[in-house]
């Protein structure tokens, strides 16, 4: 658990500590240091790639730091991030470059770390009206006041991390429709139940208090149900948020039991920690198959199930098990390397969704603000709610999370702090009675909104607003044309091309951060809060990134990065580190810099004794 209060970046940037291999700088003659001139290195490095350079055995003497032992270590750093960037990702960039125009970063360097503070941010010649200032100061004022009274939650990645050395899941449940005594409706309940939950501990009562509240989730129709003869089986997920930030993801199949006349479905649900949508999907196919011989075979292929650890990025596991007329099984089970869009349907969010609207919902989210699906199907509320979530990649949604919402938890919506809910149609009626806070509500099924704020088209940088726009309405041709490598088959389709779509807006927002993750003599890494805000040239990107830096998932993203003793790995850092290399010639480079600044503090040094 992490509390603002905890945020290492909070606190004033703190000047870069010299390492112990420096302090010889000293000592050197003054003569030999004065008419020393430091070579221009030809590519701008990121700070990962100085901690690297650091550890390269550095002379102790600048006089030493000749051009070939620089040469070659650029070029040492430049191999190991080299690497080709894929047409589609390309064409995506060029469209970001037409609308953003010259202007990315002020200088990065070890200088700007220690000075941005002292700049005057009203040096811009970008034009600002009083009207966007004043709702800017709103908006800040609106998302501080909000987060103090949201608790804290830790982030996803880090749950993820501690929990997948565990078990792949922690219950699987059956859940059926009961009816009421002397009334023709029904009621969900928990028909069966694996492992049986004996001990009276404290972890009991609390997965017994969770247990009462998933026959809703399974279920959050109940009361429109009559037996029926045929249905097709459907598949969908929910989480539960626990008061302490923890989260865990329901994955259910419902289905029609075998037999003859009109019957009630039934919902077969794992509970994990885990997000992997995929994985689960495979386990409830095989729960349908046994279910259609005979719900005694479900039981065992789940206890395997359960005896079974969860798989490392791109691992398989194999589960062993025994079907009578079919003999062995084994039953693979493959965690995909990147599982980020495993789960995820773009398609259904265009469906649904204009890119116009969906670009309203996705800045509503950034500054971590109340929303409200509706729409006919559990399946849309579903596949709709995880794909804009996913939109938010590099950062995690902090928040209250519910893609179906039971209509007997409806005054959920009246909380204070933000969330994300889907809500059926049936329940519409319901909710416009509610004393609900500001939220945006959107009416899925006819691509409206049915309430909103009236700001949703200021949130973000206007420039990169209008490259979104572009990119997305271009989509079917972005995906067209001609592709001429392996690496570009991954991108070309449209759950590809969304994702790098929205992440390059966020590499052209944060791509920067690493250059301002400074490191101390005891190896603890900080962030430098205002030197990185002040360093985007642009004062839209600037605005935004002052009210987006409060939110939670901000907070997160950069706590990971914080604390990881190594750097972090993801289709975002390859983007990020492939953005740094783009960076104008005409601009100095940033390791080249970082070298005359430490030439100079050692001038100064030497003056001072």
């Amino acid at each position: 658990m992490w509390s603002p209060q905890d945020r290492k970046y909070n606190n004033p940037p703190t000047q870069l500590s010299l390492k112990p291999g420096s302090q010889s700088l000293r000592s050197g003659n003054w003569s030999e240091r004065k008419s020393h001139r430091l070579p221009r290195l030809p590519k701008r490095h990121s700070h990962d790639d100085m901690l690297l350079l650091a550890q390269l055995s550095l002379p102790s003497s600048p006089s030493s730091l000749n051009e070939d032992s620089l040469s070659t270590t650029s070029e040492l750093l430049s191999s190991r991030r080299a690497r080709r960037i894929p047409k589609l990702v390309q064409r995506i960039n060029s469209i970001y470059n037409a609308k953003r125009g010259k202007k990315r970063l002020k200088k990065l360097s070890m200088s700007s770390i220690e000075t941005a503070s002292l700049r005057d941010e009203n040096s811009e010649s970008e034009s600002d009206s009083d009207d966007r200032f004043k709702a800017h100061t709103q908006r800040l004022v609106h998302i501080q006041s909000m987060l103090k009274r949201a608790p804290s939650y830790r982030t996803l990645e880090l749950e993820l991390l501690e929990w997948q050395e565990r078990e792949l899941f922690e219950y699987f449940v059956v859940v059926s429709l009961k009816k009421k005594p002397s009334r023709n409706t029904y009621l969900p309940e928990v028909s069966y139940q694996f492992p049986k939950l004996d001990r009276p501990t404290k972890q009991m009562r609390e997965a017994e208090e969770r247990l009462k509240a998933i026959p809703q989730f399974c279920f959050p129709d109940a009361k429109d149900w009559l037996p029926v003869s045929e249905y097709s089986s459907e598949t969908f997920s929910f989480m539960l948020t626990g008061e302490d930030g923890s989260r865990r993801f329901g994955y259910c199949r419902r289905l029609l039991p075998s037999g003859k006349g009109p019957r009630l479905p039934e919902v077969y649900c794992v509970i994990s920690r885990l997000g992997c949508f995929g994985l689960f999907s495979k386990v409830l196919d095989e729960v349908e198959r046994r279910r259609g011989i005979s719900a005694a075979l479900v039981y065992p292929f789940m206890r395997s199930l359960m005896e079974s650890p969860f798989p490392a990025p791109g691992k398989t596991i194999k589960v062993k098990t025994f079907l009578p007329g079919a003999g062995n099984e084994v039953l693979e089970l493959r965690r995909p390397m990147d599982s980020r869009l495993e789960h995820v349907d773009f398609e259904c969010l265009f469906t649904c969704l204009s890119v116009r609207q969906l670009i309203r919902i996705f800045a509503s989210l950034l500054l971590e603000r109340r929303v409200i699906f509706v729409a006919d199907k559990l399946s849309t509320l579903s596949s709709c709610s995880h794909a804009v979530v996913a939109l938010l990649y590099p950062f995690s949604w902090q928040h209250t999370f519910i893609p179906v919402l039971p209509a007997s938890m409806i005054d959920i919506v009246c909380c204070p702090t933000p969330f994300l809910v889907g809500l059926l149609s049936s329940s519409l009626p319901k909710l416009k009675e509610l004393p609900v806070e500001e939220a945006l509500m959107v009416n899925l099924g006819s691509d409206r909104f049915i309430r909103q704020m009236d700001d949703e088209d200021t949130l973000l940088p206007r420039k990169l607003q209008a490259a979104l726009e572009q990119a997305l309405e271009r989509k079917n041709e972005l995906i067209s044309q001609d592709s001429d490598s392996d690496s570009d088959d991954e991108c070309n389709t449209l759950n590809g091309l969304v994702s790098e779509v929205f992440i390059r807006f966020f590499v052209e927002t944060v791509g920067h951060y690493s250059l301002f993750l400074t490191q101390s003599e005891k190896g603890e890494r900080a962030f430098q809060r205002e030197a990185f805000r002040k360093s985007v040239a642009s004062k839209s990107i600037r605005r935004f990134l002052e009210v987006f830096m409060e939110s939670q998932m901000f907070a997160g993203f950069i706590q990971d990065r914080e604390l990881r003793k190594c750097r972090a790995k993801g289709l975002f850092e390859q983007r990020v580190e492939q953005y740094l290399e783009e960076l104008p010639d005409t601009e100095q480079s940033g390791m080249n810099k970082f070298l005359r600044g430490l030439g100079n503090k050692m001038k100064f040094l030497h003056k001072k004794n």
